[in-house]
This record gives C-alpha cells, structure tokens and sequence, in this order.
C-alpha cells in the first residue's frame, strides 16, 4: 500500500492506486505519491508517509502569507 495525498485538499488516503474521485472533496484530483521512499525516514516497508512533502507544503503557505 502507498499514501496518496489530494492537490486539491490535501486529503491523504492509503490505497493501492490513487482514486479516481477523491472522498473528501468529492472531486476528480491529482494525486501526489506521499510514501517515504528513502531510510531517513524508514523506507517504503516503514509505511510512513514522506515527511518532505509536507514541508514543501508548510513552506508556500508562510510565503502566501
């Protein structure tokens, strides 16, 4: 299993493949591969989600601002 998070609305969901609707926004988005893929964070077994997504994220937020 992967996590895939919504470029709509964020919504991050863990599935095989991403959706096709997603089911927090009810609409038809891209979805981002999350899943950590390197060993600072664990690994793809770790099933954790990739930390540095999330970052780019939090940094274009402060800059909007």
């Amino acid at each position: 299993m992967a996590y895939f998070k919504c470029d709509n609305c964020g919504n991050t969901v863990e599935a095989r493949t991403p959706p096709e609707i997603c089911p927090a926004c009810a609409h038809k988005c891209l979805f981002v591969d999350v899943t950590c893929y390197t060993p600072e964070c664990g690994g793809p077994e770790s099933r954790s989600i990739n930390p540095a997504m999330f970052e780019k994220e939090r940094t274009a937020d402060k800059t909007e601002k």
